[in-house]
């Protein structure tokens, strides 16, 4: 079911859901998906209380939700571009589709489409740039989906080997300049990532890295949200080569997914798709492989 509401101060929302779970796209800013969550219970995606319900603001806003963006990022207009202003919203069958306006700064349009299976939680996401302007652009689509406090991100590595069987290095694993290994917020082990959510952590930390099944996780109490994401070997990513990344400060914590580096030329559209899951009841005792081996690879896949 596909429906329009109000929701948290914006008239013009559409609610998909199957009973199970639900997903809220809101079409006055963005677009975003402002809310993904089983009926009736908590919100996963991180919500700002004093940007949600606003609309036509001249500076951007962070909001929280699922959004797309452009990679690689700087400080130009076309990374940081201002996505309030209401957008299209189309229904055919059971997809949604809310796209933007065509941002006068990049001449770029942002389009999100989502189909919901009849049953359980999967969602089909697909997330579009479209090239308006006249002249040919080398970008990446740059998925950031915003999560709620106090939880934990999770990604995990390509398959690891043994020395001196794999000689060749298998994956990069990326910094930043503000990127701390000894923060305790870190958890490492030989296949798995994992970044919590502090807020009484304001220092930020980011990491990237590449693996062609490229997928991300976070745990808040016992409901675990996924999202995974096919990565080409053979494409040429952003950042020094990651298809995820992973940042946190004292608001938030983002699970990010890259596309490679693409000249988008006038009039063509670059799509990336990622699948999205919802899991309840998921207790993590300890944050080792064989723990993690067994309650995220039934779910990966």
């Amino acid at each position: 079911m596909i429906e329009k509401i109000a929701w948290k101060g914006w008239p013009n929302c559409y609610r998909l859901t199957n009973g199970e779970v639900e997903l809220i796209v809101t079409a006055d800013v963005g677009p975003r998906v402002m809310r993904y969550a089983y009926v009736g219970g908590e919100n996963l995606f991180l919500e700002i209380a004093g940007e949600l319900g606003g609309t036509n603001e001249p500076t951007w806003k962070l909001r929280g939700g699922s959004r797309l963006w452009v990679g690689p990022e700087d400080s130009s207009p076309r990374t940081y571009a201002v996505d309030n202003a209401p957008c299209e919203v189309h229904k055919v069958g059971g997809v949604l589709t809310v796209t933007s306006p065509v941002e006068p700064a990049s001449g770029l349009q942002k389009r999100i489409s989502l189909k919901l299976g009849r049953k359980g939680s999967k969602v089909e996401v697909v997330h579009s740039l479209h090239n308006a302007g006249r002249k040919a652009q080398r970008l990446a689509p740059w998925v950031l989906s915003m999560m709620r406090p106090g939880g934990y991100g999770i990604t995990g590595f390509p398959p690891r080997g043994t020395h001196p069987e794999v000689l060749q290095p298998t994956n990069p694993l990326v910094m930043w300049a503000f990127s701390d290994l000894s923060d305790k917020r870190w958890r490492y082990s030989s296949k798995y990532l994992v970044l919590k959510q502090d807020p009484k952590q304001r220092s930020p930390q980011k990491l990237g890295l590449f693996n062609p099944k490229t997928w991300g996780a976070y745990l808040w109490r016992d409901t675990l949200f996924v999202k995974q994401y096919t990565a080409d070997p053979a494409g040429t990513y952003p950042d020094m080569g990651c298809s995820y990344e992973t940042f946190t400060n004292a608001d938030v914590l983002e699970i990010e997914t890259l596309g490679p580096m693409t000249k988008l030329n006038s009039g063509d559209w670059l799509h990336h798709t990622e699948q999205w899951s919802l899991h309840r009841g998921v207790l993590v005792p300890r944050w080792d492989d064989a723990t993690l081996d067994g309650v995220l690879q039934p779910l990966l896949g």
